[in-house]
């Protein structure tokens, strides 16, 4: 059994909702440890995170493309 570690970040802000249903959340989560500590980052999250929350990434190298209004 593999043992992966993750990179932990606590929630700065909800962005938006974003995918065909709005089944994906669009966040700003600001890097707790690691060498990217402090940085802030725009990921793409499942679930319902609320400002505050905690979450392990398991990769802090990417980050999601801002959604822009398309008419």
């Amino acid at each position: 059994m593999s043992e992966e570690k993750g990179t932990l970040a606590e929630v700065v802000e909800i962005v938006k909702r974003t995918g065909v249903h709005g089944e994906v959340i669009q966040i700003l989560c600001k890097i707790l440890e690691g060498p990217e500590k402090g940085r802030i980052k725009r990921r793409n999250v499942k679930g319902n995170p609320k400002k505050g929350d905690l979450i392990v990434l398991l990769d802090t190298e990417r980050e999601a493309k801002e959604i822009k209004a398309t008419r």
